[in-house]
């Protein structure tokens, strides 16, 4: 009776706290005899008998927040226990609640509360990496990294892990798209020195060496997402007024600005015309990969339909 009250208990808070991403990833455990075998129960287990995980997809621990932590820890203990899985008769991995057990530690717990839980290392490393998604402090390439290690060591396509995380496959393609931006401008995001909205807007640059000039402009004066677009379209127009030999030295018309400006911001990709004299001209939008054909598939999908 016990167990099933448990079992129930930490089934319902898995679904309430992580969303329907998780749940979908701990589909075996939707009723409560499986629910029952994949989890043990509540125990208090020796914090040095307790391993953190291998396969933790977060880097940064702050000192502050976990110091903090620490003492609301010493004065009302731990409120909800961390999960483990056992990986011998002594020694256990944690699966979620590495902050949990890293502030325990500071604050000189001698053992700390757990659940212990069946999972072989691949349910682990979606586990730890789809737990951590869900944080609401993680940074956006923290989120981008977690996606690819989901893409690339679990073997899920980017429509089965939206569908595990409960996002859409345009999100999390957006996500995976900052992981091709220089190192020094991905450095801007995780310390929170420039937004995604500002960063995506930055991804329609195919040049580096003028994406890190975009985002120095972020950074030492405070560029707006608006700013960033407005530059952006600029370096683009030039880009096309050079590659396009019958170009006139007299500006686009302002209808052709509103045009491509539209259709920029619905397919979410660069997007140049290229007049011709006859009064004809191109709209040309650019892609990277299979994934963003995809996502202009999507997109014009929705459009047409």
């Amino acid at each position: 009776m016990i167990k099933d009250s448990i079992a129930k208990s930490i089934m319902a808070k898995k679904e309430s706290a992580l969303g329907k991403g998780l749940g979908a990833l701990l589909g075996d455990a939707q009723n409560v005899e499986q629910a029952r075998e994949q989890v043990r129960g509540i125990s208090e287990i020796n914090v040095n008998d307790i391993d953190e995980n291998p396969y933790q997809p977060r880097i940064n621990f702050d000192e502050d927040s976990l110091n903090e932590l620490a003492v609301s820890i010493k004065e009302h203990g731990i409120i909800q226990p961390i999960t483990v899985r056992q990986v011998d008769e002594k020694k256990y991995q944690i699966i979620s609640g590495e902050r949990r057990f890293r502030a325990s530690k500071v604050a000189g717990l001698k053992k700390i509360p757990a659940y212990i839980r069946t999972s072989n290392d691949q349910e682990m490393l979606e586990l730890a990496l789809i737990e951590n998604i869900q944080r609401e402090d993680l940074d956006a390439i923290e989120v981008a990294t977690s996606f690819n290690r989901l893409i690339e060591e679990c073997d899920l396509t980017q429509e089965s892990l939206g569908s595990r995380v409960g996002k859409k496959r345009a999100t999390v393609t957006n996500y995976l798209r900052l992981l091709r931006l220089p190192a020094e401008i991905q450095l801007y995001i995780r310390n929170k020195q420039m937004s995604m909205g500002q960063a995506r807007a930055i991804l329609n640059i195919n040049d580096a060496k003028q994406q890190n000039t975009i985002a120095k402009k972020i950074v030492d004066e405070g560029w707006s997402v608006r700013q960033v677009e407005d530059a952006v379209r600029k370096l683009s127009q030039v880009k096309t007024q050079k590659e396009t030999v019958e170009q006139t030295v007299e500006e686009f018309p302002e209808k052709y600005y509103k045009l491509t400006d539209a259709l920029r911001k619905y397919f979410n990709s660069n997007v140049n015309i290229k007049p011709e004299k006859n009064g004809g001209g191109r709209i040309i939008i650019s892609f990277d990969s299979e994934a963003e054909i995809d996502k202009l598939l999507e997109k014009l999908d929705a459009w047409i339909w």
